[in-house]
């Protein structure tokens, strides 16, 4: 998509120029090195485009989309630390590549650098950003301790995973399109509008990321498959399985998840037979389906032009037919 790559650029760009390495070194060049490893740049592009939607020149919502870009790598760096993950998008953590202390004060001084991007707008706009980002971040907090705690859980419902993935990823993208609209000052009914329809997206995309773990193309998705299955993560295609599988199904399942073979692979192919057999897969795909759904009508009740919506409808659409 022309447009998204657009805005891509411009973001890049933006965030080259205003991310510098200063005194003190090991604050500040851990900040530059997680943010240059790239990524998607999917929710500064969303504020950047809804605010050019809601007629504003884009260029007015750097700043938040910059604060955005900034709050969602600092989380990512705090998440690896608890995760003890030691690859962040094919490179080494930050924790890793310095170490935990560095990790922990460099995430901070990222979530203050966000905070502080919402100082080059007007005192209203300010306040109405500041807002949302706290609301935003604190649910980004909460859905990342549901996270944690369902690590030991054998109870976890559907219900509770939707809450989870809902707060841990679908508010961010949800607020980095509301911001767009705040930047814009569009009408308050347009911008809990837009906000519902980034929420209901990024819910889709979160169970598209579960089912794309298990079944992508290694080739295209940029990772092994299975890494959920051989982390033992409980996601939407297990917590279906676990509901709708046999007793004999479940059984399995329990067994396989609380394992850990030296060789995977026949771990991972056993749970794909049963996430198929139980119909998990085909759930799965209907709820991305539903969400995505969700989204689109939505649509219609944002007062902006036919042209406009059939944009959001296939940057939408973009996103759910992706393979990575």
């Amino acid at each position: 998509m022309r447009f998204q790559e657009h805005y891509r650029k411009t973001f890049v760009s933006y965030l080259e120029e205003k991310t510098s390495t200063k005194e003190p070194i090991n604050l500040y060049t851990p900040i530059s090195y997680i943010l240059g490893l790239g990524g998607k740049r999917l929710r500064p592009i969303l504020t950047l485009m809804t605010a050019e939607i809601f007629g504003t020149e884009y260029s007015k919502a750097l700043d938040a989309a910059l604060a955005i870009e900034i709050f969602h790598n600092f989380s990512l760096v705090h998440d690896d630390i608890m995760d003890d993950a030691p690859l962040r998008r094919g490179e080494a953590t930050v924790h890793e590549k310095w170490d935990i202390n560095t990790g922990i004060l460099s995430g901070d001084a990222m979530l203050i650098s966000a905070y502080q991007l919402f100082e080059n707008y007007d005192s209203n706009t300010f306040r109405k950003l500041a807002t949302l980002f706290s609301t935003t971040a604190l649910q980004v907090c909460e859905g990342q301790q549901y996270d944690i705690d369902f690590e030991t859980r054998d109870d976890v419902i559907i219900p509770e995973y939707l809450k989870m993935i809902e707060y841990k990823t679908a508010v961010l993208l949800a607020a980095a399109m509301k911001m767009g609209g705040i930047i814009a000052n569009a009408s308050i009914k347009n911008q809990d509008s837009v906000y519902e329809f980034g929420k209901n997206l990024g819910i889709a995309f979160q169970l598209q990321d579960d089912y794309l773990d298990v079944f992508g193309d290694p080739a295209t998705f940029g990772k092994q498959t299975g890494g959920d299955i051989i982390e033992n993560k409980k996601t939407i295609l297990y917590l279906l399985a676990i509901k709708q599988g046999k007793a004999e199904e479940r059984k399995e399942l329990f067994d396989l998840y609380s394992i850990q073979p030296k060789d995977p692979a026949e771990k991972v192919g056993s749970i794909k037979e049963i996430f198929h057999s139980t119909d998990a897969v085909g759930q799965t795909k209907s709820m991305i389906t539903s969400y995505t759904d969700n989204a689109f009508k939505v649509l219609e009740s944002l007062d902006i032009s036919v042209d406009k919506k059939e944009l959001l409808r296939t940057f939408g659409e973009n996103l759910m037919e992706r393979k990575v």
